[in-house]
């Protein structure tokens, strides 16, 4: 059973309906709400979960992105196509890069629950939260190839990050469909849990990141993904930079002597 909300859906008015919010102390749940097209995803979605990401409450520390109905995403909502020229397109892949790049590079840690579809345009929104965890009923597929497409949503930039370059070749060029244990193996997710229980597992991973100091959260956030695509003398500075800003800070200094003094528990084994 999923634990119950301590209040619930203090969205901003500007969400569409295909976007709901709920609170779960210092965690926030963004789910879409299109269970009827499997949470395929149209341009008004799109525009509201830039807007959320762009702006999220100030007191909000994590954030879990989730669906309703049996699938998390199976990309783009295709009655939405229309006969764009190639400028409009090009315009229309940018919409949804800088959407997903609210999320990737905002303020807040996601955590995402993944189940059912995850495909096209459902598996680029994935790729973009921080975390990811997937029920056993996930499948993962980027089906463009066999459209006549190629995707659109940062997928060729995030997924190979993810799985390399010739994994995501193999799911273009013939279409297959990954499942959720593959998937797990290959990297798409970072946690695999029975169905029906990933909003939980979620939540708990939410709700140990929101406790931790703000600036470490916004260093792994902002500076660990750039040095790690940086040159290794300027990652290693970029690194050293961060860690004496960190350990600098009042809360650092505050956690450390209660690890010293006892009051906080040692690392063990899980």
């Amino acid at each position: 059973m999923t634990s119950p909300a301590v209040h619930s859906a203090d969205a901003a008015p500007a969400l569409p309906a295909s976007l709901r919010v709920e609170r779960h102390g210092p965690v926030a749940v963004v789910r879409l709400s299109r269970a009827a097209k499997r949470n395929a995803l149209d341009d008004a979605t799109v525009l509201g979960l830039e807007g959320f990401f762009a702006a999220p409450p100030a007191d909000v520390r994590a954030i879990v992105l989730d669906a309703e109905g049996d699938h998390f995403c199976a990309g783009l909502d295709l009655a939405e196509l229309t006969e764009r020229d190639t400028f409009e397109g090009l315009r229309h892949s940018r919409m949804w890069h800088r959407a997903f790049e609210r999320i990737e590079r905002g303020s807040v840690p996601v955590v995402a629950v993944l189940k059912g579809a995850v495909v096209g345009g459902g598996l680029e929104l994935a790729c973009a939260a921080h975390i990811r965890v997937a029920e056993a009923t996930t499948f993962y597929a980027l089906p463009e190839g066999q459209r006549g497409l190629f995707v659109g949503g940062g997928a060729s930039v995030r997924v190979p990050r993810l799985i390399g370059v010739h994994r995501m070749t193999d799911m273009m060029l013939t279409g297959r469909v990954v499942d959720a244990e593959e998937g797990q193996a290959l990297g798409l997710s970072q946690y695999l849990t029975e169905a029906g229980t990933g909003l939980d597992k979620a939540l708990e991973l939410a709700t140990r990141i929101a406790g931790n100091a703000e600036i470490t959260n916004f260093a792994v956030l902002q500076a660990l993904p750039r040095i790690a695509e940086a040159n290794p003398a300027e990652g290693y500075l970029l690194e050293a930079l961060m860690a004496a800003v960190a350990s600098g800070s009042d809360e650092a200094k505050s956690r450390m002597r209660a690890f010293l003094d006892g009051r906080a528990g040692k690392v063990g084994r899980p």
